[in-house]
């Protein structure tokens, strides 16, 4: 698995999503994670000090496996970089219009009158 910097992360992850656009998908996975060993996590909370918790981001097509960590500080631009990556990919999951369900019935009831017309008045 190879870590990138948040901005190669983004744009690699923007082009697994281009790559499977007709057929695959791409898995994304975010983890809380601390990037130091039980070892010195316990060194550090013995000393007093608090270790800094980051957001681990996976991302695979199934080929290529991608990731970064994010800290809080990035936070904020990484969420709103992600959410623009997503919404710019998931062309499947558009609203579609929805009939209104007073129209749809009005105009099934005209329907099947007219249909009983016209199959009462032929000879």
């Amino acid at each position: 698995m190879v870590r990138l910097q948040l901005d190669p992360f983004l744009s690699e992850l923007t082009t697994m999503f281009e790559q499977t656009t007709e057929k695959g998908s791409v898995w994304v996975t975010l983890k809380h994670s601390c990037d130091k060993s039980a070892v010195q996590i316990n060194k550090m909370k013995s000393a007093g000090k608090v270790p800094e918790y980051k957001c681990l981001v996976r991302a695979t097509d199934g080929k290529k496996n991608i990731s970064t960590l994010v800290g809080t500080k990035d936070h904020q631009r990484f969420q709103a970089s992600y959410a623009t990556i997503l919404k710019a990919r998931m062309t499947s999951l558009k609203k579609r219009e929805k009939k209104d369900k007073r129209k749809a019935t009005d105009t099934d009831k005209k329907q099947g009158v007219s249909k009983k017309r016209a199959a009462t008045s032929k000879p």
